[in-house]
């Protein structure tokens, strides 16, 4: 189903403080729509909601932890949403044995169980006025599982599969669900050692998350269920599918450490 516009339109987007979520909420503010901001930075949350103040849009800032059932149940009560884009997230890169699992726990919380908690919020009331839109905000590693992000992959796949799942149910009743596929983006979900550990093909895909944020956009004016960004890692999929051993000595490859 396309968003033919979003003038008007009532929107959340979790992780809104910075990176992603803040490109994300400055665009769709950009396009007329209102937009609920979701974090727990709140000095940070109240400087994008000024920055969307002075260009004329309208937000809202509500400090929440998306890990927190009680505290998104909360903060849903305050918005009404024709559109949630669950982009929140944590990462790190380091080999499985080497990650603390309360941070392993914590990065499951955010990645998955977010979405999960703001999704059953807001679905009823979406799925009672028979339009909405969902964006579920995933990733290369969720599509391909590679080194040294075990639990972050982990997360992601299982999004992947949460979005798939949640669009055969909800689909047939007028809403929408778009997946999105990102690379590599110039945000703050990895500290400067994670940077210095990652892989040179990640860094050659590395993007502007504004770049990011018109695609968003545009995908759902376009009533996109997936979107690759870039969109060589569509290709890269079709490669997996018809070439798997292949496939897998070239993630290893190219996935080295330097």
């Amino acid at each position: 189903m396309k968003l033919r516009t979003f003038r008007g339109i009532g929107a959340v987007v979790t992780g809104a403080s910075s990176g992603i979520g803040r490109a994300l909420a400055l665009e769709l503010a950009a396009h007329g729509a209102r937009v609920a901001l979701v974090a727990r930075r709140r000095a940070r949350l109240d400087a994008v909601a000024g920055e969307i103040a002075r260009a004329g849009g309208r937000a809202l800032p509500l400090c929440a932890d998306v890990s927190s059932r009680s505290e998104v149940e909360n903060a849903a009560k305050l918005a009404r949403v024709e559109l949630l884009v669950n982009n929140a997230g944590r990462a790190r890169h380091a080999q499985f044995l080497d990650w603390d699992l309360d941070d392993a726990e914590a990065m499951l919380a955010v990645n998955l169980l977010g979405a999960v908690y703001w999704t059953r919020a807001l679905l009823p009331e979406m799925l009672e006025r028979g339009r909405g839109w969902l964006v579920f905000m995933a990733s290369a590693a969720g599509k391909t599982g590679t080194p040294y992000e075990s639990a972050y992959a982990a997360s992601k796949f299982a999004l992947v599969g949460f979005a798939e799942s949640i669009s055969h149910e909800v689909e047939p009743r007028g809403l929408h669900v778009l997946t999105v596929v990102p690379g590599t983006y110039r945000t703050e979900l990895f500290d400067a050692e994670a940077w210095s550990q990652l892989p040179a093909v990640a860094l050659r895909m590395l993007r502007e998350p504004e770049e990011l944020a018109r695609r968003v956009v545009r995908s759902l004016s376009r009533g996109d269920r997936e979107l690759y960004a870039p969109s060589q890692l569509r290709w890269a999929q079709l490669v997996r599918g018809v070439a798997p051993g292949l496939y897998r000595r070239i993630v290893r490859q190219m996935t080295a450490r330097r």
